[in-house]
């Protein structure tokens, strides 16, 4: 029988803790976004949507489609409700006019701002609390978090 010392159930006890806190985050970042969209009248896979397309945009239908994990038909969907709230413009490639690529208007990122201004004056504030090498380990591990969520999400995808 293998002998686990104090020091690795505290590292174990510490893992678990992070994963507990990000689960957390989750949630919360989560219920953050559900209220920033009912506040805009966004239904949750149109805000992710937006979202990527702010991030990331533009893009083409079939890019969108393929980063958000969803049937292109549904992106279709999705980008209809989105042009008529006037919150992307799909613009025609000008020498293949049935290249499509999604852009978000910037004209409607104020209200999404001002709706987000208290999570990030407190983000601010946390982040005044941390030295410069503090942040860049803090980033390096959200980055590298991220890097794992996408690659698990890949592999569902693919079975």
């Amino acid at each position: 029988m293998t002998h686990v010392t104090s020091d690795e159930r505290r590292r174990r006890r510490l893992t678990v803790g992070v994963k507990d806190s990000l689960r957390e985050l989750s949630v919360q970042l989560s219920l953050l976004n559900r209220l920033v969209g009912a506040h805009v009248e966004l239904k949750d896979v149109d805000w992710d949507c937006l979202e990527i397309v702010n991030r990331h945009g533009p893009l083409s239908p079939t890019a969108l489609a393929r980063r958000a994990g969803l049937h292109p038909a549904t992106v279709t969907g999705v980008l209809d409700r989105l042009e008529r709230a006037s919150w992307v413009a799909r613009d025609r490639n000008a020498t293949d006019r049935r290249g499509v690529s999604v852009r978000a208007r910037r004209e409607r990122s104020r209200e999404v701002f001002q709706l987000y201004a208290g999570m990030n004056s407190a983000m601010d504030e946390i982040c005044a609390a941390y030295t410069e090498p503090e942040l860049k380990l803090l980033a390096d591990f959200l980055r590298r978090t991220t890097s794992a969520g996408l690659e698990a999400s890949g592999d569902l995808r693919s079975g």
